[in-house]
């Protein structure tokens, strides 16, 4: 990949440990439910269950946003160097009030699927889909869906201009 970065998205300071505290909260709420007065064995494990994985969520979400989105000439990258989306593979992005993206934030239309991945408040990938957002700023968000359209607008141009 190209090393210009053309735009950043990353987790917004306050978002970000709102997110992780509350999650932590309702984790130790859960937990603190089940022990103090415990219901039947059966809710008593699912609400430590529950508890242990909102715990586990708010670590993931803590450890993902401290990356960012990187956008360069060749796609989308995070800070730890995964590629999460090459120019060539976007059909389209898709940042309109009904698309299903999370908040925040824009959708990528990939032309083949790509391997699942998540990185909590930060990104997903499922199918063909990407969705870049969450505990970000929307101003961030919005730059970088406007300058990825026109990367993607510049592509579909390169193959015209050379004939």
């Amino acid at each position: 990949m190209q090393d210009e970065i053309l735009a950043v998205v990353r987790a917004s300071v306050l978002r970000r440990w709102f997110g992780i505290v509350v999650m932590a909260a309702l984790g130790g709420l859960l937990i603190y439910l089940a022990m103090s007065r415990p219901p039947a064995l059966q809710w008593q494990v699912f609400l430590i269950g529950m508890g242990v994985f909102a715990l586990w969520l708010a670590d993931a979400t803590r450890r993902a946003t401290e990356n960012q989105i990187e956008l360069t000439q060749d796609g989308l990258r995070s800070s730890s160097g995964e590629v999460i989306a090459l120019i060539d593979e976007i059909e389209r992005v898709e940042r309109g009030m009904f698309a299903m993206k999370p908040s925040n934030g824009f959708l990528l239309r990939l032309k083949s699927r790509r391997q699942r991945s998540w990185q909590p408040g930060l990104w997903w990938a499922l199918g063909r889909r990407v969705g870049i957002g969450g505990v970000t700023p929307g101003s961030q968000s919005k730059v970088m869906a406007q300058m990825l359209e026109a990367l993607l607008v510049e592509r579909a141009q390169a193959p015209d201009q050379a004939s």
